[in-house]
């Protein structure tokens, strides 16, 4: 698990055959392998280390979800380790499983802040509200405004200088998670309204029976 709190800006050295590099140096500190680490939001397992780097696997369907495909030697990429037990609760619980991908339609500044807009699809526009959690590439925010078509987030200069989201240009690609909260909630919901439907449809013999075999 993790929080979305970015700890590292690392780049990356290579990536071929599935195999990604990324050159790093906090994140790896008591980092041993088949560790969890955050790359942009999704969570990968490490399979090699040095004193200066890191490799991972990444999979096709990682690939199909994500905005990694798009990496390139020398991109920039947000990292953060697993969330020890002991530690700080910063940002909202983030799984690092990646719901789908947005891409920015414009940024904006605004005194100090900055804003950027991200256009995505309705399956996952569903589970954002205003003053909710959304995990961009990684990081947590709050969401500031939500439509139809997009949402907008409101950065800060501390969440500027220390995540690579504000180096990304319009209609380059993001990575998105929905607060897992919603996400259950609402398959909780489904489920119970299914039932009551499938119960409604029943004839009233049947209803009569499931009674009976219950009490």
């Amino acid at each position: 698990m993790f929080t979305g709190i970015i700890e590292e800006i690392g780049f990356v050295e290579g990536f071929s055959s599935g195999k990604l590099k990324i050159n790093a140096q906090k994140i790896l500190e008591g980092t041993k392998l088949g560790d969890s680490i955050a790359v942009n939001g999704v969570c990968l397992t490490v399979t090699q280390m040095s004193e200066k780097d890191f490799c991972v696997d990444v999979m096709n369907e990682t690939l199909n979800r994500s905005n990694l495909s798009e990496l390139q030697k020398g991109s920039f990429v947000n990292l953060e380790r697993a969330m020890p037990l002991n530690g700080r609760f910063g940002g909202h619980i983030v799984s690092g499983h990646i719901d789908g991908t947005g891409k920015i339609s414009k940024i904006q500044k605004d005194g100090n802040a900055i804003w950027i807009y991200i256009e995505t699809n309705s399956k996952i526009l569903k589970f954002i509200i205003e003053k909710g959690s959304i995990c961009i590439d990684g990081i947590s925010l709050t969401v500031a405004k939500v439509s139809n078509s997009d949402f907008a987030v409101s950065i800060i200069p501390h969440t500027a200088e220390e995540t690579s989201l504000v180096k990304k240009k319009i209609a380059e690609t993001v990575n998105l998670e929905n607060d897992i909260i919603g996400k259950y909630v609402e398959k909780l919901l489904n489920g119970q309204n299914e039932m009551i439907s499938d119960f409604e449809n029943k004839s009233k013999d049947e209803k009569i029976l499931n009674w009976l075999s219950e009490a």
